[in-house]
């Protein structure tokens, strides 16, 4: 068993702009303090919203949107649409959290754990928005949460989030880069070797693999069918990750960077999730599935791949680690040299 004590572990956090010649795109933050939102805006259309509605268990980014205005995250539980999964209720937007935080389980809570329950699990809490700007052609936001547990009135802070978030836009692409400082504040934090995290996305039905099981979908209101049916109509995913793997095999491996491509009519999209080298276990374990839950897991290790040595992360009170992840959305079919290219000028930050 691996056990890694952390001390301190800094990443720079210096931000650079999309490699492009072309004309920077208008990009505003607008804060909306009383509906709880950041709405992030490229040349005056949406992209997504940093949202910490306080019926929320963690701050999520929702809606995410392709350019030309496809929705890449799924609607539910938020904004039900009709022939949804209504799976994983606790799967919303984009979000970052870990299924065992000194036992507490932070990724499974949603609305749809009973009270009696809550005592097993923790929430994520926002505090405080120190930052929403922009420069040199980008969207920053800082923003400070709290990581308390277990989630009842007898909560502890175990952690205190400083998350820096960075929204660019070049071309077709896309892309959020998200630094993320974990500091531990009430003594020793232990996250276990566990597949539920850390950096993920639930994405809209036309980013899921087609299926050969029947599934309950929703109508527009977010009700169950009452029967089972095979529905491929529209879904087109599939997944390719850094060293090639394709499908639903890349899930549990080890990769710098996974694709996950759809098609809907003509019109191909991309959405790629890179690990940085500074992060800790690189290049991480993927919990990607063909549902349409697709996550990087820097933490999960001998949980999915019994070859990987089981690892525990240990953060001393008053330490802190941190991760640097990006997402990219893009309107194309991105080839791996051009993701590599992106990667390089990822990895060089």
């Amino acid at each position: 068993m691996k056990v890694i004590w952390i001390m301190t572990v800094a990443i720079a956090t210096a931000a650079s702009s999309c490699n492009s010649g072309e004309p920077k795109s208008k990009v505003e933050l607008i804060v909306d303090k009383d509906r709880s939102r950041v709405e992030v805006r490229f040349d005056d259309s949406l992209f997504t919203a940093y949202r910490f509605d306080a019926e929320l268990e963690k701050p999520v980014l929702y809606p995410v949107l392709a350019p030309g205005g496809e929705p890449v995250t799924r609607g539910f539980p938020l904004e039900p649409r009709e022939k949804e999964r209504v799976d994983h209720p606790h799967h919303v937007g984009i979000w970052f959290n870990y299924g065992d935080v000194n036992g507490f389980d932070f990724w499974n809570n949603s609305y749809a754990i009973p009270a009696k329950q809550k005592g097993h699990y923790g929430r994520i809490i926002h505090r405080d928005i120190v930052r929403a700007g922009t420069e040199n052609g980008q969207g920053i936001l800082e923003v400070k949460m709290d990581w308390v547990a277990p989630d009842t009135d007898s909560a502890v802070k175990l952690l205190e989030e400083h998350t820096t978030y960075l929204f660019r836009k070049s071309g077709t692409l896309r892309m959020v880069d998200r630094i993320t400082r974990l500091t531990a504040t009430d003594g020793d934090v232990v996250f276990t070797d566990n597949k539920e995290g850390m950096f993920a996305i639930r994405t809209s039905r036309l980013f899921e693999l087609p299926s050969d099981q029947p599934l309950v979908l929703s109508d527009a209101h977010g009700n169950q069918s009452d029967v089972p049916v095979l529905d491929n109509e529209g879904v087109t995913g599939w997944y390719r990750n850094s060293n090639g793997v394709e499908g639903p095999e890349v899930w549990g491996k080890n990769a710098g960077w996974v694709k996950l491509g759809a098609v809907k009519g003509e019109q191909p999209y991309s959405i790629v999730i890179f690990d940085h080298p500074g992060n800790i276990n690189y290049p991480a374990c993927w919990h990607a599935r063909g549902y349409g839950l697709f996550s990087i897991n820097n933490l999960g290790r001998n949980v999915y791949n019994k070859e990987l040595e089981k690892f525990i992360l240990i953060l001393k009170k008053g330490d802190s680690i941190e991760f640097r992840h990006r997402i990219l959305i893009s309107a194309s079919d991105l080839t791996d040299q051009e993701i590599r290219e992106i990667e390089a000028d990822f990895t060089a930050e």
